[in-house]
């Protein structure tokens, strides 16, 4: 899930919830997320608050939260067209 607010600066927002397991999971997860993100940096658009909110999953791997991250800011329209 991803939140979106338009703001004067960009910025992101990772929350994992305990649901997904005790702290060094949850650490995990935001590690991946923000591998994610970071080399994507330079091709969205800027001004926008952005919030990350990852589903409960048995397992989670950098593939798949790049697969999903991609997804769902190109169904955003936050990809500055390359």
């Amino acid at each position: 899930m991803i939140y979106v607010k338009k703001s004067q600066i960009s910025r992101i927002g990772i929350s994992v919830s305990k649901k997904h397991g005790k702290a060094v999971m949850r650490n995990r997860i935001k590690r991946l997320l923000r591998a994610v993100y970071y080399p994507l940096y330079e091709s969205i658009k800027k001004g926008y608050y952005i919030v990350f909110i990852p589903k409960v999953n048995s397992e989670y791997s950098f593939g798949q939260f790049s697969c999903d991250v991609l997804y769902v800011l190109k169904k955003e329209n936050l990809l500055i067209d390359a």
